[in-house]
This record gives structure tokens, C-alpha cells and sequence, in this order.
């Protein structure tokens, strides 16, 4: 839609702006606060599957996908290494 341009002759209905009008202004720039500790931005590499796993989860997959890597790692359990076949001499 296009705003109104006003035209010379319309500045006349326009009500004088006194500075009573200009102490009751209120400023709202808008927008969400300034968080205290806001996200960084940073580039991650992820294969399309993971990616896709994480989108299929639904609207705020973002932030559910930051909050578990906020915790950490999980504990993996080690695997012991195969040991060295034992050589038989015959």
C-alpha cells in the first residue's frame, strides 16, 4: 500500500506541535532487549542428514539443537582396543 504523500495545501490542518506535545513523547525504537550475553554467530559444517534430523524436529530446532550442545559431550563409553592376535609358533 502506498503511504500518503501530503500535499501544501493539508500542512494547514495540521495542529501545531508544542513543546507539551514533545515532553509527553515517548520514543519506542522496538525490537526485542538487548540480551546480557547474546549469541555469536559462527560457521559449522554439518552433513545434510544431521541438518535434516534437526529441521524434521519442528520450529525452534536452533535453539533445541544449542541447548544440548550446551551440555557437553555425552560420556562415551571406551571400547577396548582389539589386541594384537598372540603368534603361535608350531
Amino acid at each position: 500500500m502506498d503511504s500518503h504523500v501530503i500535499k501544501p495545501h493539508e500542512y494547514k490542518e495540521l495542529p501545531e506541535l508544542t513543546d507539551d506535545m514533545l515532553a509527553r513523547a515517548v520514543v519506542n525504537k522496538g525490537g526485542r532487549p538487548r540480551s546480557a550475553r547474546p549469541r555469536q554467530l559462527i560457521s559449522l559444517r554439518l552433513p545434510p542428514e544431521v541438518i535434516e534430523r534437526w529441521r524434521a524436529t519442528g520450529p525452534g530446532w536452533q535453539t533445541r539443537m544449542a541447548e544440548q550442545l550446551a551440555k557437553g559431550p555425552s560420556p562415551r563409553k571406551k571400547v577396548a582396543a582389539p589386541s594384537a592376535p598372540s603368534q603361535v609358533k608350531v
